[in-house]
């Protein structure tokens, strides 16, 4: 499996992932929201490059102008909940793009400290031959990751998978490059280095799905 950490590199992203850290600005759920949806932009260009692409000709009001388009076809795929507003980042992107979406959450214990990850819903088009992008924006343990890629590939085999992620654990990467074919690259905006008992990512940014649309009961 390949794996991109963008954060390698200096750029208005890592401003964006800052913003979504920082306890004094994610008290505004809207500005949670919208910089969820500017990293999904980013990052769906970065992987845009990777596409495969073929030359068409445009007509322009004064001549004709030879133009690369991707020549493949993509399948959106987030998780809810938390992934919904960095999805719509990366529609914004790929527009003529297929969606699915997969419910997957943790189901804690009565301890409250251990939990194992439900699949109750999915909802995708056939994904046969084309490029799959996976999207949810925290990747703690892996094992939600994994159960997605399982469900998904129910609806077909891609030729080419994309996870996307905002901030990654080391050790869910590890997971993942163990358990997800090599036909996989996973991209990340940054990798924080542990979880704490409850599986939360350090210093991670809290529930991303509470700071996007509320907490939940």
């Amino acid at each position: 499996m390949e794996i991109i950490n963008l954060s390698g590199q200096n750029s208005i992203l890592n401003r964006f992932v800052g913003e979504l850290r920082d306890v004094n600005v994610q008290g505004d759920s809207m500005r949670f929201r919208r910089n969820l949806e500017r990293i999904g932009e980013i990052m769906a260009y970065e992987i845009s490059k990777s596409l495969l692409y073929e030359s068409r000709d445009i007509q322009t009001p004064l001549g004709v102008s030879p133009t690369n388009y991707p020549a493949e076809k993509v399948v959106l795929a987030t998780i809810l909940r938390a992934g919904l507003g960095y999805h719509h980042g990366f529609l914004s992107y790929f527009d003529n793009a297929e969606n699915a979406f997969v419910s997957a959450y943790r189901k804690y214990k009565e301890n409250h400290e251990s939990f194992h990850v439900h699949i109750e819903y999915i909802a995708s088009p056939r994904i046969d031959d084309k490029v799959l992008i996976l999207t949810d924006p925290m990747l703690a343990t892996g094992s939600s990751m994994e159960l997605s890629y399982h469900a998904l590939m129910t609806k077909g085999q891609p030729r080419k998978i994309h996870i996307a992620t905002i901030i990654a654990t080391k050790q869910a990467i590890d997971y993942c490059n163990e358990k997800l074919p090599a036909n996989v690259t996973l991209w990340a905006a940054a990798v924080d280095p542990e979880l704490n008992e409850q599986a939360y990512i350090i210093p991670g940014l809290g529930d991303a799905g509470d700071l996007a649309y509320g907490e939940k009961d």
